[in-house]
């Protein structure tokens, strides 16, 4: 005998409720959205349907990655975070199809490395319909979160719900049984500090006390008052005076030089020397005009300025092989560089580096993998200390690999080398990758 029917109504109720309930493990069929893909990644999860759908929790295994914007982001930035489940942990079950448009995605997004903290996003109203037995469609869902620190930010799949508007409204929360889920993408920040490329220049290298000297500078900011003072190597002298920088940043004025201790001349915008917003020091001479006592000769030679330069010992690179499925540190180490500072005048010197992503077979390594470990040594006899940059990312922003400080009389012949990595996502198509590490010495 069959069931009454208000027992089949009641069992095929509970049946659609079931499939409905199960359902909440997939989603709507969402394009990402155009970005940085991240890596899929697998996780075992653990969905709970609502008891009135009388089934039991599932134990499976999802399928997803996660997908920004921007790669490459500055402190401040907002980022726009896709998380896919490509392959959910469960199909539909019964032989029931499901209606199209009744689920509503919502789930996490966990930040880790320099950033700490969940990213909540979720998706539409929308699904295709789903057949009996059918395997469930992928959803996409989205959020944005605000970059707060520099660094490395790794963004891993967390769990998600389905909320189901079809004859009941029904929540299904799955979630990582491990937690967290495996890296799917990678984003490196850097601190939005803007390059200073404020510069001058000496109408003339020395002069005698009392005399004036024009001091041109670009790249300062336009309408700015723009101090010029002397310097007796890392002190500011009393010698000052104050331009303008017209529309396009630049200027030109007079700086009336006394001091007989002037090694150089800077040029800043503020009420006191900021390196972020000046420039120099420009090698200055005082010359000695004191008189020659009687029955006296007066000698004197020249020490010829010299030019900042660099060299480098190879213009190509290979670093180690990864596998296939597993990835890891490609590594490798830098052509030795060498800087030559016959200057002789108070300034220092900077050597930095950026890197474009690395390009392959239909797929690319973000720039933002590529990290270095820097090492100095200044020649000996050197007037300056070489200062090796702080090991971590390069990236497209770049990054200090070394340095030597203002002084107050610098120079000398240095080696600079560096330790490389790049960190290749496990999945990443087979075959060969570049990328170009610039160096400009300023």
């Amino acid at each position: 005998m069959g069931p009454t029917p208000r027992r089949a109504r009641r069992w095929r109720w509970a049946s659609l409720l079931g499939a409905t309930a199960l359902a909440v493990t997939a989603g709507s069929a969402l394009a990402c959205p155009a970005g940085a893909a991240g890596t899929n990644v697998d996780f075992a999860t653990h969905c709970i349907p609502p008891d009135i759908a009388g089934i039991p929790p599932i134990d499976g295994t999802t399928t997803a990655n996660v997908s920004v914007d921007k790669t490459s982001p500055k402190v401040g930035d907002t980022v726009t975070v896709t998380y896919t489940v490509v392959t959910a942990a469960a199909s539909n079950p019964t032989d029931l199809a499901l209606p199209a448009d009744i689920m509503t995605p919502t789930g996490k997004v966990t930040l880790g490395g320099a950033q700490s903290g969940d990213v909540t996003v979720a998706g539409p109203k929308k699904n295709p319909p789903v057949p009996g037995k059918a395997a469930f469609p992928s959803f996409s869902m989205t959020g944005t979160f605000t970059v707060t620190k520099a660094g490395q930010i790794t963004l891993s799949p967390g769990g998600y719900n389905i909320h189901t508007s079809y004859i009941l409204e029904l929540d299904t929360p799955c979630t990582v049984i491990t937690p967290p889920a495996p890296v799917s993408q990678t984003v490196t920040a850097t601190d939005g500090t803007p390059a200073n490329t404020r510069a001058i220049s000496l109408g003339s290298a020395s002069g005698d006390p009392g005399a004036g000297v024009t001091v041109s500078g670009t790249d300062f900011t336009p309408g700015a008052t723009v101090t010029l003072a002397g310097r007796a190597g890392d002190t500011q002298t009393a010698d000052t005076a104050t331009v303008t920088a017209n529309a396009q940043g630049s200027f030109s004025g007079s700086l009336v030089v006394n001091d007989k201790a002037t090694t150089g001349i800077v040029a800043y915008e503020g009420g006191s020397w900021n390196a972020d917003k000046g420039a120099g020091p420009a090698a200055y001479v005082v010359n000695d005009t004191t008189p020659v006592p009687a029955g006296s000769q007066k000698l004197t030679t020249t020490v010829r300025a010299g030019t900042l330069s660099m060299s480098q010992a190879g213009d190509s690179v290979a670093l180690s092989a990864v596998d296939f499925g597993q990835g890891g540190a490609s590594t490798g180490s830098l052509n030795t560089v060498t800087v030559k500072d016959f200057r002789g005048g108070p300034a220092g010197w900077s050597l930095t580096g950026k890197v474009t992503d690395f390009t392959g077979p239909g797929a690319r390594i973000d720039a933002g993998h590529l990290s270095w470990t820097p090492a100095c040594t200044a020649k000996a006899g050197s007037p300056s200390t070489c200062e090796a940059g702080s090991a971590g990312t390069v990236g497209s922003a770049g990054a200090t690999l070394a340095s030597t400080p203002n002084g107050t009389l610098t120079g000398g012949e240095f080696t600079v080398d560096a330790g490389l990595s790049l960190d290749v996502p496990a999945f990443t198509p087979p075959g060969a990758y570049s990328g170009v590490l610039t160096l400009t010495l300023t």
